[in-house]
């Protein structure tokens, strides 16, 4: 059977969020708990006291997440060049038997200049493509007879090179992706490889966003 302790650390680890400004001691620890306590009560199906919950609430050991954070932070330190791209465009089609083809026709004509920024990420029901405004034309063409399910113009986007070290230490993402929501900008797509992360956002949001990651390479 669980205990209070145990449903409320459960409660508070599902929002990084709260546990981080709980370690910041931004939140007030008496409201915190009247909002779950109504959560807490239903999980061991029993009523239990706000005193009760706030006990469980400061006896959390942020021993391990404070270690988490300071190896992110580490590796935060190590990130390498940062690259700003403006004048995108962002497509997403339906998946259909024909779209490959078009995909590879995308590919080759974007490798005809370097002028010309493309970037392919087919999941199971769609696909989308960034590209640089110069290849649009393009695009619309080769895909004319594709499903178009969503498109936004006036984008711009940041890539970070990321250490070696970002495979082994869980959190990576979640440090720099939080920064950007504490800031509330709205990302439009995220594209990563091994070891490189591109951030797509709207283009009168990319000063901003370079002006965060660059604070956080820093401090």
């Amino acid at each position: 059977m669980k205990t209070i302790q145990e449903v409320v650390e459960s409660t508070i680890r599902k929002t990084p969020f709260i546990e981080e400004a709980l370690n910041e001691k931004l939140i007030n620890v008496s409201s915190l708990a009247r909002i779950i306590l109504p959560e807490v009560s239903q999980t061991l199906k029993k009523e239990v006291k706000v005193g009760a919950v706030m006990m469980a609430i400061n006896r959390l050991s942020p021993a391990s997440e404070l270690r988490i954070r300071k190896n992110i932070k580490k590796l935060a330190l190590d990130l390498g060049d940062v690259i700003v791209r403006s004048d995108l465009c962002d497509f997403t089609f339906k998946n259909t038997t024909s779209l490959l083809k078009e995909i590879a026709r995308i590919l080759t004509k974007s490798s005809e200049s370097q002028d010309y920024f493309l970037t392919v990420s087919q999941g199971i029901f769609e696909t989308n493509i960034v590209t640089s405004k110069n290849l649009r034309p393009f695009v619309e063409e080769i895909f004319d007879n594709e499903t178009l399910t969503n498109s936004m113009l006036d984008l711009a986007s940041i890539t970070i090179k990321l250490p070696k070290e970002n495979q082994e230490q869980s959190g990576i993402y979640y440090f720099i992706l939080k920064q950007l929501a504490w800031a509330d900008i709205p990302l439009q797509e995220i594209i990563s490889t091994t070891n490189e992360m591109t951030i797509v956002v709207k283009e009168k949001d990319i000063n901003q966003t370079f002006a965060i990651l660059m604070d956080m390479k820093l401090n």
